[in-house]
């Protein structure tokens, strides 16, 4: 099997979760990672991916190793509460409130290959929607916070 055949198997939204978790990441590193645990990344991305997209090699050597165990600790790990077909669906709709074209893509194509119908994606994004538009009403609006806790059921 071809390096891009196994490339296109693995979920997609980890070559944009890589990029995102590393951005984060960077920030939190006291120093710059050792090149030993940059190799070993660049090595783990390798083995676990099937080959290690371009954009991981532009992402600043310090920060990889890191956002590398965070993905694999969250979004590929089986080992986590929500299972991948959750997890496709919960960043696709927050891609596309982002909006974000990388993640809305690979986070379909992944909810897709993690089993999630259309009628599924479509209610998560839908779903997106009414968040974001209830948000804005409540905000813009300065809803009382306290108020709205009692009345729907709260304190």
């Amino acid at each position: 099997m071809s390096a891009y055949r196994i490339l296109s198997s693995v979920p997609s939204s980890i070559r944009r979760a890589t990029l995102l978790a590393a951005a984060a990441c960077a920030l939190a590193l006291p120093a710059p990672a050792h090149a030993d645990e940059y190799d070993a990344t660049i090595k783990d991305i390798q083995s676990t991916m099937g080959g290690v997209p371009s954009f991981v090699k532009q992402f600043p050597k310090a920060g990889l190793p890191g956002a590398w165990a965070e993905v694999k600790a969250i979004q590929l790990s089986d080992k986590t509460a929500l299972p991948p077909k959750v997890k496709a669906l919960i960043s696709l709709a927050v891609a596309a409130q982002i909006p974000c074209t990388y993640c809305i893509w690979s986070d379909t194509q992944d909810a897709k290959r993690a089993g999630a119908s259309d009628e599924e994606i479509q209610e998560a994004v839908a779903m997106a929607a009414l968040t974001r538009h209830w948000s804005t009403i409540f905000n813009g609006m300065q809803v009382d916070f306290d108020t709205f806790k009692k009345e729907m059921g709260g304190e």
